[in-house]
């Protein structure tokens, strides 16, 4: 039993340490008001793991500081594209 508490432990701290925050950039579409970008930030902003945001409505983007562990870049565009904004990763 204790091997298995052991290992479950282990197991733990090392997804936690293996956890790395990211940035990525989309492209964002169907920004067409200035109110736009406040819709996009929100729906970025309640994806657990997400930190930083930053939307551009001149450069239709959105800047995503995000905790890998919790969050990844197919949760951020589905946040926004459910909230009206399809996204995808800038290229």
């Amino acid at each position: 039993m204790y091997k298995l508490l052991a290992s479950a432990a282990l197991a733990l701290a090392c997804s936690d340490a293996f956890a790395a925050e990211r940035t990525v950039a989309l492209a964002v579409k169907n920004m067409y008001c200035a109110a736009c970008p406040h819709t996009v930030k929100a729906s970025l902003e309640a994806v657990p793991g997400v930190g930083k945001v930053t939307v551009s409505f001149k450069d239709k983007t959105a800047v995503v500081s995000y905790d890998d562990s919790k969050a990844n870049v197919e949760a951020l565009t589905e946040a926004t594209t459910k909230a009206g904004y399809p996204s995808a990763p800038k290229s």
